[in-house]
């Protein structure tokens, strides 16, 4: 079973809130991003290298990889999860991702979205997909940095 200590949906993917504040809180070893875009994008690879903690590695998987080889991972590696949307995390889980727990942490507002925490703002897609991992049974939380209190989960479905 890999040693999975975050699952983090952040549309910023690896920035210095999550490498600095995040990786340090759960103990990560690793980040591992979960993004087809970002696993053919050598550029924005090297972009997030520069932001990632000494010591912590980092890979670029495609959502399908990460469900292939994530149970080969060694259990010394304590791996970070970051994921874009939640459509990626639901993917993955009902991939066999064994993900128990998932925090919201960033998803900027855009046409066709509402606002409904501090730093989340979903589409009805996004909502379904919340539904689904809840289902699931997949904990959900909204929570900026791991200084603050969550925020009521409720908001996700008003």
């Amino acid at each position: 079973m890999p040693n999975i200590v975050l699952t983090r949906i952040d549309n910023r993917l690896i920035h210095g809130q999550v490498s600095t504040l995040w990786c340090s809180s759960v103990g990560a070893n690793l980040i591992l991003v979960a993004n087809d875009k970002v696993a053919a994008d050598p550029m924005r690879q090297s972009l997030m290298d520069m932001a990632a903690p000494a010591g912590v590695e980092t890979r670029y998987f495609t959502l399908e990889k990460t469900i292939n080889v994530i149970h080969k991972a060694s259990p010394r590696q304590k791996i970070f999860i970051v994921c874009e949307t939640p459509a990626d995390v639901l993917k993955l889980v009902e991939g066999g991702v064994p993900i128990k727990k998932v925090n919201i942490g960033n998803m900027h507002m855009a046409e066709g979205k509402r606002q409904v925490a501090t730093t989340v703002a979903v589409d009805d897609n996004d909502v379904a997909a919340f539904r689904r991992l809840q289902e699931l049974g997949v904990e959900l939380e909204i929570r900026r940095v791991p200084t603050t209190p969550p925020e009521d989960i409720s908001k996700l479905f008003r």
